[in-house]
């Protein structure tokens, strides 16, 4: 499980393509290294990977062909920053809301207003999974715990301030850029238990 309190950036410092598979090998800030070990959970860019292989401050992450296509992460390339954070323990604080580590799909970034001291981004989202998105609701970008402000059509928009920028990747993003999205669960389950009540009261009558 993972809280969307991002800890940091990490650089991607190696990328291995093989057939509908990818290796890819980031450079973790020291912070994030202490009792790290192969097998370990570390979201990246909200996706949840397992640590393959740790040389000093660079750890090995394997991407399989269904993470290569519902994320973004088959589009990173060495230079490139994403979103890092180790899975959360017992005791830690939930700063934000509980997330899987699971990537329901893509969002496109559609306009950026940036004012002073804040920034808010537009995105545009399958109509399929705008049934979700709720103005106030809660949902995961770029591995991000955000707070969804305005909701227009397939779009809906929400603000960044100063620290989430500085922390995370989200200060670099422009139109036409691609950021993972994770709904939050319990909006999921909820939206999906009234559709299958509304539909089973509709066959009845």
């Amino acid at each position: 499980m993972f809280t969307g309190i991002v800890q940091g950036c990490a650089e991607i410092v190696g990328v291995e393509e093989k057939q509908d598979f990818r290796t890819h090998t980031v450079r973790l800030p020291a912070t994030l290294l202490e009792g790290l070990s192969l097998g370990a959970s570390v979201a990246h860019n909200g996706c949840c990977l397992t640590a393959t292989a740790i040389d000093g401050d660079r750890v090995s992450f394997d991407l399989m062909q269904e993470t290569l296509r519902v994320t973004n992460l088959g589009t990173v390339a060495v230079g490139d920053r994403v979103n890092v954070e180790r899975a959360a323990r017992f005791g830690d604080d939930i700063g934000g809301h509980a997330m899987s580590g699971h990537i329901l799909c893509q969002a496109q970034v559609s306009e950026i207003i940036d004012s002073p001291n804040n920034r808010t981004v537009w995105l545009d989202l399958p109509p399929s999974v705008m049934k979700y998105v709720f103005t106030k609701g809660y949902i995961g970008i770029d591995g991000i715990s955000l707070t969804i402000g305005l909701v227009r059509g397939a779009s809906f928009c929400v603000h960044l301030i100063p620290e989430t920028l500085s922390r995370t990747n989200m200060g670099e993003r422009r139109a036409g850029d691609r950021v993972n999205i994770e709904i939050d669960p319990q909006t999921q389950a909820i939206v999906e238990t009234v559709e299958r009540v509304l539909a089973e009261r509709a066959g009845q009558s």
